[in-house]
């Protein structure tokens, strides 16, 4: 058990381990997004650091087929950051949660030597089965969403000095609500991949490994950050999640078969 599992397992209750914690059909669910652990402050635009804080939030919402609809947002200021940082910060955090219907209520502000922005999402849930990272069987079949590595090869560039796009999937990452919203019946699991697929993958199986299908680099296997969606999908229905990604115009791998044996780990993503 690493730091972060021993430190969360001073806090299990029937309510988390999951993305977020079920109260009725309502989701909350709160992540942190800290200069110098997630990103450096010269990396992005003050507007893009509010963007991408509130969107790494919103994916775990929106990966239990919840829908977010309110914020609560918590800053850590430093003291030389000027109102024109702060207020392009505040646009960027305001815009993504316009974007995805979300509003924030409140919250609080302290002085920081770091920038911080800690933020509780609350959702509703979009029917009575919320998509939950335990369930998977032997024989199901694991997917993911999109393509994976490019998050990776973002930050190994901003590392080595260099510049990236905009568009990158480090800075932008891409939700796949609609395709959740519409899928989620078919599903028997899924999570957002935000540690990596080595080290997301095992949680999702439940510690049980896979027969690949698809070969994968090692870029794909490690890159943490993506915020693609990995689903595990009973083979009755693959065709059903397969045709409802077609019509959302996402591209849907499919990795393998569980299978009864016990998962070997990989390694890991840690940030930086």
């Amino acid at each position: 058990m690493d730091k972060e599992q021993s430190i969360i397992s001073n806090f299990a209750n029937n309510l988390n381990g999951d993305d977020g914690a079920i109260i009725g059909d309502m989701v909350y669910s709160k992540d942190m997004f800290v200069e110098d652990i997630h990103f450096k402050s010269h990396w992005f635009s003050p507007k893009q650091i509010g963007k991408k804080a509130m969107i790494v939030n919103l994916s775990d919402a929106i990966a239990m087929n919840a829908t977010p609809k309110y914020a609560l947002l918590g800053l850590g200021l430093p003291k030389n950051l000027s109102n024109k940082y702060i207020k392009e910060l505040s646009s960027g955090l305001k815009e993504c949660a316009a974007q995805y219907g979300t509003q924030i209520i409140g919250g609080d502000t302290i002085l920081s030597n770091k920038l911080i922005i800690s933020l509780t999402i609350i959702s509703y849930l979009n029917s009575k089965k919320p998509l939950i990272r335990n369930g998977a069987k032997i024989g199901d079949i694991v997917c993911y969403t999109g393509v994976l590595g490019d998050s990776i090869k973002g930050l190994r560039t901003l590392l080595n000095g260099g510049k990236i796009s905009s568009n990158s999937r480090f800075v932008t990452p891409n939700l796949r609500q609609e395709f959740i919203r519409q899928s989620a019946k078919w599903i028997r699991s899924g999570m957002d991949i935000s540690d990596g697929l080595a080290s997301d993958l095992p949680k999702i199986t439940q510690n049980r490994a896979v027969k690949f299908k698809k070969k994968l680099s090692k870029f794909e296997f490690i890159s943490g950050e993506e915020y693609e969606m990995l689903i595990v999908v009973p083979p009755k229905n693959i065709k059903r999640v397969l045709n409802q990604a077609k019509k959302c115009r996402v591209k849907l791998n499919l990795l393998g078969k569980i299978i009864n044996e016990r998962a070997k780990f990989h390694g890991k993503f840690t940030h930086f």
